[in-house]
């Protein structure tokens, strides 16, 4: 969908105050496909607007995708090979299409439930799970579909793994991704990704997103949304980046900080040498894991 900005504000150049953040203003649902590689190839641009402009506003990830198409959609493998290498070439963020021809992910319908059953152990919970299931996926070629890979995901996301494992056939589960679907379709999502941005202090119905953007539309929809003139906040250096995330992509590194990839890997070098991270290749590039 085309992206239509709204007029300029009499408030664009308001500051908010300290009760502002008390509540996070604005809302932002993301809508999803875990195994959509566009939706891997925005981690980057999330990183650097949650580290700059967090402090506005909330994410609450929705899955897109009713539980038949999951399926549906992943029969031809060769076509899906092609896209996961196309969308690699032109992102930075590895997708390795391999996974679709060595071990193909038969049951991904079941994916989703077990991303709303991580969420009942809370939002954060909720997103770690999501990044081991895109990482496994990704990068590992895993079948995600398995018992046995989506309890492994779990684990790295420290979950409870017993309430794990009763969550994800729970009628609990079933009715959260009910409701994301509702959501899917009172706001007319038809592409992965979109997002859609709310003000919590006004009744509209949001501003949408269809597709990766530049990162600069993604600021300006925000400072719009808030209709107040704000400034990001100054970036953690690089070694607490990674101390955070504990595993982030060269591409990631290079987005966040404004770098080519010639000059995040040279300050990740930096920081390899003095053994605080360690390179892992991947068949499009690198990630690098910080060490404890």
């Amino acid at each position: 969908m085309s992206w239509n900005p709204p007029g300029p504000s009499n408030h664009a150049t308001a500051q908010l105050g300290y009760f502002d953040f008390l509540k996070k203003p604005i809302e932002i649902y993301l809508f999803i496909d875990p195994l959509c590689p566009e939706c891997w190839s925005l981690e980057p641009l999330l990183k650097k607007l949650m580290l700059e402009y967090g402090r506005f506003f909330t994410i609450r990830p929705i899955m897109s995708s009713p539980l038949s198409t999951f399926n549906q959609e992943r029969t031809n493998k060769e076509h899906l090979k092609k896209q996961w290498e196309k969308t690699s070439s032109l992102t930075g963020m590895c997708c390795d299409g391999d996974l679709w021809m060595e071990h193909p992910i038969n049951y991904p319908s079941i994916l989703p439930l077990a991303i709303k059953a991580a969420e009942l152990q809370g939002k954060k919970a909720g997103k770690r799970y999501l990044r081991k299931i895109q990482e496994c996926a990704f990068l590992n070629k895993r079948d995600i579909s398995t018992e046995h890979n989506l309890i492994i995901c779990a684990y790295e996301a420290n979950l409870d793994i017993v309430e794990f494992k009763k969550d994800v056939y729970s009628t609990s589960a079933k009715k959260a991704l009910q409701c994301d679907l509702k959501l899917v379709k009172e706001m007319e999502i038809d592409y992965t990704p979109s997002m859609v941005f709310f003000n919590q202090a006004i009744d509209d119905d949001g501003l949408k997103l269809s597709g990766v953007y530049p990162y600069e539309i993604y600021v300006k929809v925000l400072k719009q949304m808030l209709e107040k003139e704000v400034n990001p906040v100054k970036r953690p250096s690089l070694e607490d980046f990674i101390a955070h995330f504990g595993f982030v992509a060269t591409k990631e590194v290079a987005v966040v900080y404004d770098w080519s990839i010639a000059q995040a890997i040279k300050e990740l070098k930096k920081l390899q040498l003095k053994q605080i991270v360690h390179e892992i290749p991947v068949k499009h590039g690198s990630f690098w894991e910080y060490r404890n």
